[in-house]
Formats: structure tokens, C-alpha cells, sequence
């Protein structure tokens, strides 16, 4: 397996939590930030967001189960499952309580950490992806986008597009407003990390359990009896291909301290195309 891609200032360690072992990309000093990533990236998709972050701020950017440099068990993908291994990641570190940034997937599991365990954090950014408690609303008309789920959710179909380095490269790229957002360095490391037997099956298994297991209870209203306290934000690019403004829609019942921000002219890749922005609202955020 090759090494994780070097970036000035982070240093790279392992820590074992939940029977696995997890990778983490660290820089800084100061309270702690937790970075999550999403799909298909892993820790350096926050490569401009670091060095912003780390003048105050110990920032921790993990590799999630199945991902980057983590461990890729076959089974335990469950996002509850991946909330639960981030708890014992911080367990391991003797971190009590972090800030919290995520993208994504990382941004559902933000979600999940602050429903399920307030305590442990303090401010949480999620960045393009939706809350917890959806209703269709005028977003009905956008089903067919996800369509792709899916195909990467297929026992073999997506086994093998996970293989293939072109088919991360043009997700990342269809998905940008800009495609300049992503060096040719960056996109070899998304697309190698993949591409690697353990990795491409861990991401169909993403997919392939929300789509069995999880994305109905969720539809139905699985978090309807949770209420967010923690003191939140969406940052969210209006130009996402798949990801709705409308789906963010109906929060206002379940949160304490909820607010979204529109971010025009940016696709799905935020973190990516407005690094500056990001990490502008981040600071403000967990100040």
C-alpha cells in the first residue's frame, strides 16, 4: 500500500480504536478540530483547509473506516457504526470534546456525533450534505440524481468502477464547478487510494448499506425524536449536481441552533473550490 500524500506541517500517525487501526493526519496547536471527509476522497481532501486551520487550531484530519490509510474491515459500515469509531478515536487520543468539521458522508456522520454524543462536541460546520430529518418537499423532482447510488452500490459493477482511476477522476471533476479545484496530484491520490482491492469494496459497502439499511428508517424519521443542540452550520454549494438547496429544507423543529449558508457559483466539492471560505467560517465558527 503506498504512503499517505506529504503536506508541510502534518504529521502522520496510527491509532488503534474499535478493533482497527485508524490514520490520522495532524498539524497544529491549540483546541482541537476533527476534519471528516467523504466520498471518494479521504484526509487530503482538507490540504488547503489545514494550513488554515493549524495557526489555532490542533487540527486532526481522520481517514474514516474503509478509507485513505484506515483500516478497511469488510463489514461495519453502518454510519451509526462509523459515527461510533470516531468516538473511540477520540477516546484513544484522550480527547474529551473537538470541533468538528465534515463533508459528505463525514458531514451525515457529523451529524450522528452531535444527535448522539452533544457533549463531545463543541461547533459542528457540515459542508453539502443534507440534515438528518429530509422531507421531499419540491425536492422530489431530483430523485432521478441519485440514481447513481446504485450503480455504485451493484455487487460487481461498482466493485469494478471503484477500480477504474478514471471513474473517481471524473466524479470529482463532474461534481466541481471549477475544475481547476483539484491538482493532478490530488485527483492520482483519490483514484489510487480506490482503486485498491479493499478500498473500492469499502465504498460499494458505503452505499450498499445505506441503500438496504439505513436510507428508509431515515425517510421514515429515524431522528425525528432527536434534537440537535449543538451549536451548527451548513455551508453549501448551490451548484452540486446532486445535492438539493430544497433538501435542506424542514430542519427548524429539530434544532437549537441551526443555520445555512448558500454558497453560489460552487458545486459539491466545497471544501475543494473554497478552501479560503471554509475555513473563514470555520474559525469564526468555533471562536
Amino acid at each position: 500500500m503506498s504512503q499517505p500524500p506529504q503536506l508541510d506541517g502534518v504529521a502522520h500517525r496510527y491509532v488503534d480504536a474499535a478493533g482497527m487501526t485508524f490514520h490520522i493526519a495532524e498539524a497544529g496547536g491549540g483546541p482541537p478540530v476533527l476534519l471528516l471527509h467523504g466520498w471518494p476522497q479521504h484526509w487530503y481532501m482538507w490540504r488547503k483547509v489545514v494550513p488554515r486551520l493549524a495557526g489555532r487550531h490542533r487540527v486532526l484530519a481522520l481517514d474514516l473506516r474503509g478509507f485513505g490509510w484506515s483500516d478497511a474491515p469488510e463489514h461495519g459500515y453502518r454510519k451509526e457504526e462509523m459515527a461510533n469509531d470516531v468516538l473511540r478515536v477520540l477516546d484513544a487520543l484522550e480527547i474529551e470534546r473537538v470541533d468538528l468539521v465534515g463533508h459528505d458522508w463525514g458531514g451525515w456522520i457529523g451529524f450522528l456525533l452531535a444527535l448522539r454524543a452533544p457533549d463531545r462536541i463543541g461547533h459542528f460546520l457540515a459542508l453539502n450534505i443534507v440534515h438528518p430529518w429530509p422531507t421531499l418537499g419540491r425536492g422530489w423532482r431530483r430523485l432521478p440524481r441519485f440514481t447513481y447510488q446504485g450503480l455504485i452500490a451493484a455487487p460487481w459493477l461498482g466493485y469494478a468502477l471503484h477500480r477504474r482511476h478514471t471513474f473517481v477522476r471524473r466524479v470529482l471533476l463532474g461534481g466541481a464547478e471549477s475544475r481547476a479545484a483539484f491538482e493532478p496530484e490530488a485527483l492520482d491520490s483519490f483514484a489510487d487510494n480506490l482503486a485498491e482491492p479493499a478500498r473500492a469494496r469499502a465504498a460499494v459497502n458505503v452505499y450498499r448499506t445505506w441503500n438496504l439499511h439505513e436510507l428508509l428508517p431515515v425517510i421514515r424519521g429515524r431522528y425525528r425524536a432527536s434534537r440537535l443542540t449543538v451549536p451548527t452550520r451548513i455551508l453549501f454549494g448551490t451548484r452540486d449536481p446532486v445535492l438539493s438547496p430544497d433538501l435542506l429544507e424542514g430542519y427548524e423543529p429539530y434544532a437549537d441552533d441551526l443555520e445555512v449558508e448558500l454558497v453560489p457559483g460552487c458545486g459539491h466539492f466545497i471544501v475543494d473550490e473554497r478552501p479560503d471560505l471554509v475555513a473563514e467560517r470555520a474559525l469564526a465558527l468555533f471562536a
